[in-house]
């Protein structure tokens, strides 16, 4: 995926910012890319990160993404770079097996762009966005479950439970009890239906944000599972850094960012309680990662001016102990899953 992410409702004035890629300078200031070092940018996109890590003269990328048409779209880069830079088509969940077998083994940065790329949000054909009339789609590897399947299939619950929990949607069970009585007579095979739905039970109101945002949002994280492949994804840099080697992740909304910040903070000990053991009692596990400096890291208003999708971007940062990787043991893993379903254990 690519910067230029944020709410949808907010488009950029004078047309969308496809190729900007939000906080460079703070990303690269925390990567500090240097000769010889080997990075690994998970959500590759229009390439602005990688693009900038390749200026260090002697550092090679290897880029995942798990959509089809950014990897066919960095063709141009990978001529450019030559063996420098390495291209798949993958989940940045798996980063770890990725590098491995790439022969990217001991990264020293790995950076993350979590969320959707303003090119997706722009494409009416891919679905993401009810700013355009297109199918309900959402798919980011264009395979799967779709939004539409979600909509028309999942029971008045589930669907409830993906609205509220991953769309922080307040009236989600009313518009989840709406779809389903609405299905019956007609399918939702585009954006403006389901849109247009959730118009009529909250109408829009000038100065907020669109009342379908958070609806489409949540449907978008559950189609495409961005909170659980997120958590997996950090266990997975956990694993692949070297020793001094930087995690930097940048989101776009709470969700996201309340899982990266808890990452953190266990990983790094901040926060642990500081008492005598119990008899018996184990030893907290040795830091995994350093936080360093005042986190997280906002844009600033030169940059929110010039691409106002950049308003919600936020930046955190650790560099990797010698510690043993931990996996995806801890709380702030619980977040990626929804809360009913764990409950119930579906």
């Amino acid at each position: 995926m690519t910067s230029g992410r944020g709410e949808e409702s907010t488009p950029v004035a004078g047309g969308p910012a496809r190729h900007v890629p939000v906080l460079l300078e703070e990303v690269l200031a925390a990567l500090g890319p240097r000769d010889g070092g080997v990075y690994l940018d998970g959500t590759f996109g229009a390439g602005g990160y990688t693009t900038a890590i390749l200026a260090a003269p002697g550092t090679r990328v290897l880029a995942l993404d798990r959509d089809p048409t950014a990897i066919t779209a960095g063709a141009s880069l990978r001529e450019q770079f030559g063996e420098r830079l390495l291209l798949r088509q993958t989940r940045f969940s798996d980063l770890d097996t990725v590098a491995a077998a790439a022969g990217f083994g001991g990264l020293d940065g790995v950076v993350l762009d979590i969320g959707v790329s303003s090119m997706q949000l722009d494409e009416a054909a891919r679905g993401f966005s009810f700013r355009f009339e297109g199918p309900l789609d959402m798919r980011m590897e264009m395979s799967g479950r779709s939004a539409a399947d979600i909509v028309n299939e999942a029971d008045e619950e589930e669907i409830a439970d993906i609205l509220y929990h991953f769309g922080e949607e307040r009236l989600a069970r009313r518009i989840a009890r709406a779809i389903v009585a609405d299905r019956k007579a007609t399918p939702f095979h585009t954006t403006a239906q389901l849109a247009g739905l959730i118009e009529r039970l909250n109408p829009p109101r000038f100065g907020q944000i669109h009342p379908a945002t958070r609806s489409f949002q949540g449907l978008r994280i559950a189609v495409n599972d961005e909170l659980g492949e997120l958590a997996r994804a950090l266990a997975a840099a956990e694993r692949a850094l070297k020793v001094g080697g930087v995690l930097a992740i940048v989101s776009f909304h709470s969700l996201e960012d309340r899982i990266v910040k808890q990452f953190f903070a266990e990983r790094s000990g901040r926060g642990r309680a500081r008492s005598r053991l119990l008899p018996g009692e184990p030893a907290p596990p040795e830091p995994t990662f350093d936080c360093p400096g005042a986190q997280p890291v906002a844009p600033s208003e030169t940059e929110v001016r010039a691409n106002p999708r950049a308003r919600s971007a936020r930046l955190r940062f650790g560099v990797r102990t010698p510690a043993a990787a931990l996996g995806l043991s801890g709380a702030w893993s619980q977040l990626a899953v929804l809360p009913e379903r764990q409950r119930k254990g579906r």
